[in-house]
């Protein structure tokens, strides 16, 4: 099965995803401490309920801090986004101020969502588009790209994830940034909450995952067909409290975790370590100063040779 998507504009936007960092490297040992020594930040971004762009940068200082952008106003209709995957940040492009391209589910249809900003920083409104994927999307969890683009190297990996909440695991390839193809899938993860990508190379993508039983997991997956994920836990308890997980990359190995609990608003950064099932360290960085509220979350990335740490400086 392949998605194709519906509107030339979007496949040229999405193209530039395929040239995105990658969140959260980590294949090395590495230590927790040793990531948060680093003056890092996660690039946090939402969706409100009135369908603005906002843009938080959470910086591992001790305690964190959170540093606020202003929101781009009404680039959604109120309400309507469900999931957001990563939002790919490209800044030069000539005579604008920048292209944000990713994917959101509204309703049941997944569509490509992009937009330009004007050189002086504003939105330029005209150039908000959204172009339909497709539909069946109601029952979705979790959405997400991941891309492997490593200086040097010619090989490109790009692939598209979701979850549903039957606990069926898809990936798509996507080499084009205009057709999905390869469809595998996985079953067996419907007590899953959430998930973000921690760690990539050549030959998988590993994402870590919390439970509704608090557990939290390790989900490597390797660029193999038929898809065999390969489950490793990290810790049995205390985890479930989270609707939202991003991860940064700190340092050459590290990476940093921001947790947040719609609940209550609250928002909690760790560094952690090399993912080594339950011996993989994680340290408590501290209460994030600010209030998670927004009805969707989802990370922010640059393309290579641009800085990783935008947001927080």
């Amino acid at each position: 099965m392949s998605v194709r998507l519906s509107t030339a504009r979007w496949a040229v936007a999405t193209a530039l995803l395929l040239t995105g960092t990658a969140p959260g490297i980590a294949t090395a040992k590495t230590t927790a401490t040793a990531a948060a020594s680093a003056t890092c930040s996660v690039g946090l971004g939402s969706v409100t309920a009135g369908g603005d762009h906002t843009a938080t940068g959470v910086t591992a200082t001790s305690p964190p801090t959170a540093s606020h952008s202003p929101a781009y106003t009404d680039i959604y209709p109120d309400g309507q986004v469900r999931l957001s995957g990563t939002i790919s940040i490209d800044p030069d492009i000539t005579g604008t101020g920048g292209l944000r391209s990713g994917y959101v589910v509204m309703g049941s249809t997944l569509y490509g969502s992009s937009y330009f900003l004007k050189e002086d920083g504003s939105v330029d409104r005209p150039t908000i588009g959204l172009g339909r994927v497709g539909g069946g999307w109601g029952d979705a969890t979790f959405f997400d790209t991941t891309t492997y683009a490593k200086d040097g190297d010619p090989r490109v990996f790009s692939s598209q994830y979701s979850l549903r909440s039957n606990g069926t695991l898809t990936r798509w390839d996507d080499r084009s940034g205009r057709v999905w193809s390869n469809k595998q899938t996985a079953t067996g993860f419907a007590a899953v909450k959430t998930m973000a990508l921690i760690s990539q190379t050549v030959t998988y993508d590993t994402f870590l995952a919390n439970t509704r039983g608090g557990a939290l997991y390790t989900i490597r997956i390797p660029r193999t067909s038929p898809m065999k994920p390969i489950v490793k836990m990290v810790r049995a308890k205390t985890w479930q409290g989270f609707e939202s997980m991003t991860i940064a990359k700190c340092g050459i190995y590290g990476t940093l975790l921001l947790g947040i609990d719609k609940d209550t608003g609250a928002g909690y950064l760790y560094a952690v370590g090399h993912a080594n099932g339950t011996a993989t360290v994680i340290k408590g960085l501290g209460k994030v100063p600010a209030t998670f509220t927004d009805p969707v979350y989802f990370r922010y990335i640059l393309r290579p040779g641009d800085n990783p740490m935008l947001f927080g400086e």
